[in-house]
């Protein structure tokens, strides 16, 4: 692929979808910063994910894109992000709203995909389609900086999210802890069963199977997941020794309580991104759809067990996956098999 690079010094970064999403865009940046070390990067997230870049080393600047019933406002984002004179935007997820924001903020290069309706608005466009999923996210989202002239490829060995806890999400969980006299010598599992529908995820029974198992170990189990995810984990949760804590904690104290686990368990969802991003070792269960496989999605790290349905199929769709209930067949007995083998080291 021939790229023309570009010149940048004042450089915007662009991921303004959900949690996952932007954790695996995080190590662009000190990515950037080391290439090109006198420039400045900004992220433009949404609200909800702002959280998750702060108190990162390599991001100078948080900007929160402004949004009315979750959509864009188009006119308040351009006199925002003019302000700033940003010579160069990397578009990590595209919309036609955020295209349409950034070309009228007059930013000289505009770093983006070149497979949409919409991609006359980038300057520099870059031809991958992503759902064919033949590389992982973080690696598409890499691609995107060889226009800087930067080429170097992302692994499991020198990665880094740079995802950072603060004192007053530590201090509630501290407090969480008491409340629940928690044990740091003993355990901790997180087990956070549902994803927003953004996959295809086990089945409630399979979970309870699951917390059949692990139940009769000497751990501390915690459930988490959204507010409207509280009664599906009471469901998931009912009749064993769990905390069930959806919709009980913000971003910041959710990120806190993953960095003091042992391991963690989910769909995929981004929570499981966070945890593979602090470090923790991580249980994912994956669809074989290829816009939702553990080859696009799954956690980038080698602290990670990834589970698929066993069944074969071929073509997989997320129609045929829920019709033939693919994500049954996984096996509960080599998940807490792996657990178990994790928790003796």
């Amino acid at each position: 692929m021939s790229l023309k690079t570009v010149s940048a010094n004042n450089i915007l970064i662009v991921r303004t979808d959900r949690i996952g999403d932007v954790v695996l865009s995080l190590p662009l940046a000190r990515s950037v910063k080391q290439a090109l070390p006198a420039s400045n990067i900004s992220f433009l997230l949404r609200d909800y994910t702002r959280r998750l870049a702060l108190g990162n080393p390599f991001i100078d600047k948080i900007l929160t894109l402004k949004e009315k019933d979750s959509r864009p406002l188009i006119r308040n984002n351009v006199k925002f992000l003019s302000a700033f004179n940003f010579d160069t935007c990397i578009v990590v997820y595209p919309t036609f709203a955020i295209a349409l924001i950034l070309f009228l903020s007059r930013i000289k290069n505009r770093i983006g995909s070149g497979y949409r309706w919409y991609s006359f608005l980038f300057t520099h466009k870059i031809y991958e389609h992503r759902k064919d999923a033949k590389k992982h996210e973080l690696e598409y989202n890499f691609n995107l900086l060889r226009f800087l002239g930067i080429s170097s490829e992302p692994s499991l060995n020198n990665l880094a999210f740079d995802l950072a806890t603060d004192p007053d999400s530590e201090k509630f969980i501290d407090s969480l802890f008491s409340d629940f006299n928690i044990s740091p010598q003993i355990p901790i599992i997180i087990i956070h069963p549902g994803s927003g529908g953004s996959s295809v995820d086990l089945p409630l029974q399979k979970y309870r199977e699951l917390l059949q198992e692990i139940s009769k170990l000497d751990i501390q189990i915690f459930l988490t997941g959204g507010s409207a995810e509280f009664q599906y984990c009471e469901s998931v949760s009912s009749g064993f020794n769990t905390h069930n804590l959806a919709g009980k904690l913000d971003l910041g104290a959710l990120i806190s309580l993953i960095n003091r686990s042992t391991l963690f368990v989910s769909n995929s969802t981004g929570p499981l991104h966070i945890a593979a991003a602090l470090g923790i070792f991580s249980v994912g269960f994956f669809p074989r759809i290829p816009a939702c496989s553990q080859k696009r999605w799954g956690p980038y790290t080698d602290k990670k067990a990834v589970f698929e349905p066993e069944i074969d199929c071929n073509n997989c769709s997320r129609e045929q996956c829920e019709r033939l209930n693919c994500m049954n067949s996984i096996n509960i007995n080599k998940v807490f098999s792996v657990i178990q083998e994790r928790l003796k080291l």
